[in-house]
């Protein structure tokens, strides 16, 4: 086969390090989703929604096939805390926690994930970042230490 075809689809999440507050503003937090849906979009690794709450993001998209899963996260990370850090003095001690899930998504489960991340605000009203991350890695089977995925 001359050509290298893939569509990977996967589900990203990671928090502002020490789960701190800083996107409680739903104009500004929107305004962050749709900088790491332009991010994704340059790295070839199409955006099929990105949401969250003032502690964490959610990132539903296409793994380019030309960019490994840790370069996605660590570029995203990397662009969108430069970015938010020029929108206000409020801002200069952002940072993402250093640590990352990245969960294969199959395409049957699209609208289900896309409906998830939608329905953050309100999911949060009931768990914790912390539990919802278990959660998942309990869905998805990953084997975990508890000491270390905390910051």
């Amino acid at each position: 086969m001359a050509q290298s075809l893939a569509k990977i689809l996967v589900h990203t999440v990671f928090s502002t390090k020490d789960r701190r507050p800083f996107l409680r503003d739903p104009v500004e937090r929107d305004e962050l989703h749709c900088c790491i849906g332009g991010i994704l979009a340059d790295l070839d690794c199409q955006p099929i929604i990105v949401g969250g709450v003032e502690d964490h993001v959610h990132l539903l998209s296409i793994l380019s096939r030309t960019v490994e899963a840790s370069v996605m996260v660590k570029e995203v990370k990397r662009r969108s805390s430069l970015w938010l850090k020029t929108k206000g003095p409020e801002f200069q001690d952002f940072a993402w926690q250093a640590g990352y899930g990245v969960f294969s998504v199959g395409f049957s489960q699209i609208e289900m994930v896309r409906a998830y991340i939608v329905g953050q605000e309100e999911h949060h009203r009931q768990f914790s970042f912390q539990d919802e991350f278990r959660r998942l890695l309990k869905r998805y089977k990953v084997e975990f230490d508890e000491r270390y995925v905390w910051e």
